[in-house]
């Protein structure tokens, strides 16, 4: 029977950085994943890299992204010296157009609600913004700058994260499924596969995006449920678009500066099960909302199309930190900002791990909080 200090499963963003930062702190760790790594949320995440809240439930969540945005400067040499990879970050921000109703009030609204949650978020004229972005539609009705947001290539980021988590002597080991813990009173101390293999470990780390619910046992602390998200590449021959674009229903992410340009359209909030397929009204919405913000793309070749399923929970917040079982962690249900969240994520779960506590206090996103609601019921 092999031992770790660490098991971490699921390979996606959140499961390989975190791999990262553990092997770098000189520990021993083993990933596994049920199929190929990266290729669920992770591959699919169009890549914006924004802390403000897209839904009122979602505003505790601002610090977090916050504090993970100020890492990704760092995060990214970091990644790519030890792969020796590119990860395709950009900086440069968004711009975020008004296009329906009171265009002006929702401005306002929207300016003084970042500025509230200390996020940059500057108004700028019609006029400003078609400099800025001369691709942008005519009929925009208003316009703010977020000066701070990036965005990174999804895909090349995950190569870069699995080769460093590699380079630091992490052991990453696709296609092997998990089914159960492995537990010794009230202490986890390892993972059984689906072939009988027992791997023992300190620490087990959940990380398996929307699949951790379908752990039995991890189940009451991660109710995680999978929200479909489709995406469509389009191939850009017209105006180059120079930052991330964003409406009330659709945005726009360059992933190069390149003619023709390569850009990625989304997105689609569906819940419909473990189901991944590509739909016609799911494309269209894509395509109506990123044909507003720049008409030029009706003439784009559609590249390709894809989906992929983020890990919802209850009330829209990640799980993340330690259980009331001894060495049972748990780092899932980032929904929409798994890209976004993963250098915090990392860092803090390696620090509940290496140094018995994390920098953050992780109070509002604790596993037991679903515990504690249950024993309301």
């Amino acid at each position: 029977m092999k031992t770790y200090d660490v098991v971490i499963v699921g390979g996606g963003i959140i499961g390989c950085s975190i791999a990262f930062e553990l092997s770098r702190r000189n520990v021993r760790v083993v990933l596994l994943d049920r199929q190929e790594l990266m290729r669920e949320a992770s591959w699919a995440a169009a890549g914006m890299l924004s802390p403000a809240p897209d839904c009122p439930a979602a505003i505790p969540l601002v610090p977090l992204g916050l504090a993970s945005l100020a890492i990704y400067p760092h995060f990214i040499p970091d990644i790519e010296e030890a792969s020796g990879k590119r990860a395709g970050y950009r900086t440069g921000g968004t711009l975020e157009a008004l296009f329906h109703g009171d265009a002006e009030r929702e401005l306002s609204t929207l300016v003084a609600l970042h500025h509230g949650l200390g996020l940059a978020c500057e108004p700028i004229s019609i006029e400003e913004a078609q400099v800025m972005e001369p691709a942008l539609g005519r009929e925009v009705r208003a316009a703010a700058f977020l000066p701070d947001e990036a965005s990174v290539n999804t895909r090349a980021l995950a190569a870069a994260v699995i080769a460093a988590a590699e380079s630091t002597g992490a052991e990453l080991r696709p296609a092997v499924e998990v089914v159960s813990l492995v537990q010794e009173g009230n202490r986890c101390t390892g993972v059984l596969t689906v072939d009988g293999e027992t791997i023992a470990a300190k620490h087990v780390v959940l990380a398996a995006g929307s699949w951790t619910s379908q752990l039995k046992q991890a189940a009451p602390y991660a109710p995680t449920k999978p929200v479909r998200g489709q995406l469509v590449a389009l191939l850009n021959s017209g105006q180059l678009i120079h930052s991330v674009m964003r409406s009330e229903y659709g945005y726009i992410v360059p992933r190069d500066q390149a003619t023709p340009q390569k850009l990625v359209a989304g997105s689609t909030l569906e819940h419909v099960g473990f189901e991944k397929a590509v739909t016609s009204g799911g494309i269209e919405q894509i395509l109506t909302a990123a044909n507003e913000i720049v008409p030029g793309l009706a003439c784009a070749e559609l590249l390709e199309t894809w989906s992929g399923l983020r890990p919802g929970t209850p009330d829209e917040l990640p799980i993340l930190g330690p259980t009331d079982v001894d060495g049972l962690l748990i780092a899932t249900g980032h929904y929409r900002n798994g890209i976004l969240l993963a250098p915090i994520t990392a860092k803090l779960i390696a620090e509940c791990i290496t140094d018995g506590k994390p920098s953050i206090d992780l109070k509002d996103f604790s596993p037991l909080r679903f515990l504690s609601e249950k024993s309301d019921d």
